[in-house]
């Protein structure tokens, strides 16, 4: 188990194996859920994708427009 300590302005700094068990890397977020009994669940937050985003990654990736069915005939 880890002890943290909490600073008079109300910090706690994670330690380097909290956040490499986390799979944390600088500047990306956490989330933490309050459970019963005041404890909480501490895991990284994942940005949920969306069609849109997968999308706007093959935008511009080629000129080339497919048919539906050139589409269908690649998903057989």
């Amino acid at each position: 188990m880890t002890t943290l300590t909490v600073t008079s302005r109300g910090q706690v700094t994670l330690k380097k194996e909290v956040l490499k068990h986390l799979g944390i890397k600088p500047g990306e977020k956490i989330e933490l859920d309050l459970l019963p009994d005041g404890r909480c669940g501490l895991k990284a937050a994942r940005p949920q994708g969306t069609i849109a985003g997968f999308v706007g990654l093959l935008a511009g990736r080629t000129n080339k427009v497919a048919t539906i069915e050139e589409i269908n005939a690649r998903c057989a």
